[in-house]
């Protein structure tokens, strides 16, 4: 299933980040408990089962519609717009 909004991301992006969540990292946190990358920048953040949900608050403050997982072995993509999985 996609949505129009896979549509309009960049054909390949890089992380920002290999060694965790940045925001996290500078609050001198290591709690996150999976790791998504935003596919309109490369941005890596913690997911809503984090204590911060810095993925969300990044789509919030961005528009950027759709994350990745970072975790080994899943491809799965989330849009925040449509609420779903792409």
């Amino acid at each position: 299933m996609s949505c129009q909004h896979v549509d309009t991301l960049p054909v390949e992006v890089t992380a920002d980040s290999k060694e965790g969540c940045p925001e996290c990292l500078a609050l001198g946190e290591h709690g996150w408990v999976h790791l998504r990358m935003c596919l309109s920048c490369g941005h890596v953040a913690c997911c809503d089962s984090s204590p911060h949900r810095h993925a969300t608050a990044h789509h919030q403050s961005t528009g950027h519609p759709v994350m990745r997982s970072c975790e080994p072995g899943e491809n799965w993509r989330w849009c925040y717009v449509d609420d779903r999985i792409v």
